[in-house]
């Protein structure tokens, strides 16, 4: 099945660079959100201990976590002093 999938998907993106362009944008930001949730747990917090540590809502971690898209550079900031971390950012 997953196999299928990937078949799919390099068709599509081939016949259809519009579809290739947001697959490729909406998976990285995918991958970003689950870098951020895999970091909060190794640092043992909750989405809830988080968001009190930022002072926020723990639905704004969840979106956070779940729709990375357009997430602020301040924020990516924040989230990284609340799990005592900091961010280091890369152009490759």
């Amino acid at each position: 099945m997953e196999r299928d999938l990937q078949k799919y998907i390099s068709k599509r993106k081939k016949r259809d660079p519009e579809f290739a362009a947001d697959y490729e944008i909406g998976y990285e930001q995918f991958k970003l959100g689950v870098l951020l949730r895999e970091a909060r747990e190794k640092a043992g917090l909750t989405q809830k201990e988080l968001a009190r540590r930022m002072n926020t809502k723990k639905s704004a971690i969840s979106r956070i976590e779940n729709h990375a898209e357009d997430i602020k550079l301040s924020t990516l900031e924040k989230f990284a002093q609340a799990i005592g971390k900091t961010l280091r950012l890369r152009v490759a």
